[in-house]
């Protein structure tokens, strides 16, 4: 998965002043987004400046999750009459369930041995029909049947491993079926950071709006249980770089930039 940065509270230290005596923290939202990253900065010009100590939440990771807020988009691209699914990358399990939910038999695979634990765990009777099986596994060490799947889904795990590894993902839909990664990048280009910029704002709302319907409505047994963390790893492709190589190993696939410092991947298999 792609890093979750702290609360800027938990690392930011005051700034100091300007040759001038003007405190930086007088900088523009988007100088001070250059220097903080990301998502971070909202964060830190919600404290107001280098006077305070502690973020809004205390500290505490507000419940949105990037890749979660996806799920819909994603499971638009199941084709009709689906009727396996392999996630790649799983962690504990949340799209996993989700397609074995509309009646698909799902593989679910991770490298984690703690996250399919905790999946397995964490759903229940899905599991215990059969309807979804979780696997302890390395996909690029693994034989995965070809031709097999309607529909494979990689949400922010494919820059954990060589991009390469889509050429087998490839190879294990059927006809007719459909690959989707949920990729990261990291900023390289104007147009990058064009886009990081303009997600601090939307992310910050969506944030505080997670945060309060948390409070509002009561935890469900299945969330509250969720403690394990999937391995996070910085993104190291650049966006043009992953265009490139997927126009090779997936022809015809789509690529679209969005908005939480995410790129959709689509590749439908005609053969």
């Amino acid at each position: 998965m792609c890093p979750q940065r702290p609360c800027a509270g938990d690392f930011v230290r005051p700034l100091s002043r300007s040759a001038g005596g003007t405190p930086f923290a007088t900088l523009t939202a988007a100088s001070v987004a250059f220097q903080l990253h990301r998502r971070d900065a909202v964060h830190y010009l919600s404290l107001g400046g280098a006077g305070r100590a502690r973020p809004l939440w205390q500290g505490r990771t507000m419940p949105f999750d990037h890749n979660d807020h996806y799920h819909r988009l994603l499971l638009r691209q199941v084709p009709r009459n689906c009727g396996t699914a392999l996630d790649v990358g799983c962690g504990t399990g949340r799209f996993a369930r989700r397609l074995a939910r509309l009646g698909i038999e799902v593989d679910a695979i991770d490298l984690s041995e703690e996250a399919i634990a905790e999946a397995r765990a964490l759903s229940g009777r899905i599991a215990v029909d059969r309807s979804l099986r979780f696997q302890h596994a390395d996909v690029t060490e693994v034989e995965l049947p070809r031709k097999h799947y309607g529909f494979i889904s990689c949400l922010a795990g494919i820059h954990h491993m060589p991009f390469g590894t889509v050429a087998a993902l490839r190879d294990a839909l059927a006809p007719g079926g459909v690959l989707v990664i949920l990729g990261c990048y990291p900023e390289k280009t104007r147009l990058d950071w064009a886009w990081s910029l303009a997600a601090v704002p939307v992310n910050a709302v969506a944030r505080l709006a997670a945060a309060v319907r948390g409070r509002l409505r009561p935890v469900s047994a299945a969330t509250g249980r969720e403690r394990v963390k999937a391995p996070v790893r910085q993104p190291a492709m650049p966006l043009h770089q992953i265009r490139r190589e997927a126009a090779v190993l997936l022809p015809g696939c789509s690529i679209r930039r969005l908005l939480f410092w995410r790129y959709l991947l689509v590749f439908r298999h005609h053969g």
